[in-house]
């Protein structure tokens, strides 16, 4: 696959022709358009976190089929079939160049494309889940219309779950279980591929692109997919006065943690003043009242002449008012979730930085009951940070959340609909 420019993208016939769910055995020869390299990227990982997210709810297996099933038409679908399975094949190899470059990428990767696989596979009939057995090569035989033979060794979860008929060396393989047969090849075969590609990008890939390819890389998984949250809403848009209010009625926990801490010690790092800084200014705190809220905090501790000196350039900055006049974004969950707070650093996030103590007191502190907040802590131990946070949601306001909390802004602006619904209207 090679990435270029501006030119047109040419693909070879087998690629476009054949409409099956592709195995991702070997790099398609395609060119392939820059902007659609991140792009199509971005609109799988779309689908991958709406996986990710599904299972780590524990949704069934026909439930899952509905989501993939949802997920790929809202993200993948194009109305030409070619560009559709184009759009597929190089979506996938570019996310698995991203995710090949460290165990814990890999783990996420093979888990959540192994799980979209099975899906789709599932959602097709027969016919065609024995056609895409075929792809893999596999020395299997029709033995009747609805059943397969293959060499055992092919299938050992059935085996080992003696659910197939073994004979001879050979396993006979119902329908209904073609989905564990191809779903174990399919796994075997990426996690393969995840240690080529990872040998591939650090002796030659890395270096050879660094200027082009490897920022896209890079970024890409940490790369957040929802809004950005640089303009405030009807729901985001609060003033100096009401933001003691607001922070407790509305702030996630990793920025009331900050608000707490701010206002405890009368300062923040850096880490800490970005986060919370371009959080504010996410729910529509402008740059005058920004700039009187840290003054009149850091003034305790600094005074106000210091404060000008060493901190109010870099408020005026995150609003785009100096330097490269850049209009910076709120950060979202999986910036705040990979970063690594040093010590007497107060940012990250505390489903993921804070002790158990100390995030069972602050969930406590929230209002969490004993069933909601032991709901919330199995999260957290199993590492999905994102849901600990939306079950902490559901639980604070009563109601399901079923997007899933991905950005700090996101939780306030929620936050804000569902108490502004329940605040009868002044009489005119």
């Amino acid at each position: 696959m090679e990435v270029i420019r501006s030119q047109k993208r040419t693909a070879s016939n087998d690629v476009v022709s054949n409409p099956k769910i592709p195995l991702y055995l070997t790099a398609p020869p395609l060119e392939v358009r820059l902007e659609e390299f991140e792009l199509f990227a971005i609109d799988r990982l779309r689908v991958l976190k709406g996986v990710s997210d599904g299972l780590a709810r524990g949704k069934n297996p026909k439930e899952m089929d509905d989501v993939v099933d949802a997920l790929w038409k809202e993200h993948m679908r194009h109305s030409d079939a070619s560009e559709m399975l184009n759009k597929d094949i190089i979506s996938h190899f570019v996310i698995r160049l991203v995710y090949c470059r460290s165990d814990e990428l890999k783990k996420w990767f093979l888990s959540m494309e192994t799980a979209l696989f099975r899906h789709r596979f599932r959602l097709r009939n027969f016919e065609a889940q024995r056609a895409i057995v075929g792809e893999f090569g596999l020395p299997y035989k029709a033995v009747t219309g609805a059943e397969l033979e293959v060499p055992f060794e092919e299938v050992p979860d059935l085996v080992a779950g003696r659910r197939v008929l073994i004979q001879k060396g050979h396993a006979f393989v119902a329908g209904s279980q073609l989905v564990s047969l191809v779903v174990t090849q399919f796994r075997s075969h990426i996690s393969k591929a995840l240690i080529l590609t990872n040998r591939k990008w650090m002796t030659t890939i890395r270096e050879r692109e660094k200027d082009r390819l490897t920022p896209i890389v890079e970024a890409l998984s940490t790369t957040y997919v929802g809004p950005d949250y640089s303009q405030s809403s009807e729901y985001a848009d609060i003033s100096l006065k009401d933001i003691d209010q607001v922070s407790k009625s509305s702030f996630p926990l990793c920025m009331r943690h900050l608000f707490e801490k701010l206002r405890e010690d009368h300062h923040l790092k850096h880490g800490g003043r970005m986060q919370l800084g371009l959080f504010l200014k996410g729910v529509g705190l402008k740059l005058d009242d920004a700039l009187a809220f840290w003054r009149a905090e850091f003034s305790k501790k600094v005074g106000s002449e210091r404060f000008d000196k060493e901190y109010a350039y870099g408020i005026r900055h995150n609003y785009g008012k100096e330097g490269k006049r850049t209009d910076y974004t709120p950060y979202a969950c999986q910036k705040i979730i990979s970063s690594a707070p040093g010590a007497g650093d107060h940012h990250g996030c505390p489903y993921r930085h804070f002790s158990e103590d100390n995030l069972r007191a602050a969930l406590g502190r929230m209002g969490l009951s004993s069933r909601g907040m032991e709901d919330v802590m199995d999260k957290v131990r199993n590492k999905h940070f994102q849901l600990a946070c939306t079950l902490t949601f559901e639980a604070v306001y009563g109601t399901s959340c079923d997007v899933g909390i991905n950005h700090p802004n996101q939780y306030f602006e929620e936050s804000q609909k569902i108490l502004k619904s329940k605040t009868p209207a002044a009489p005119v």
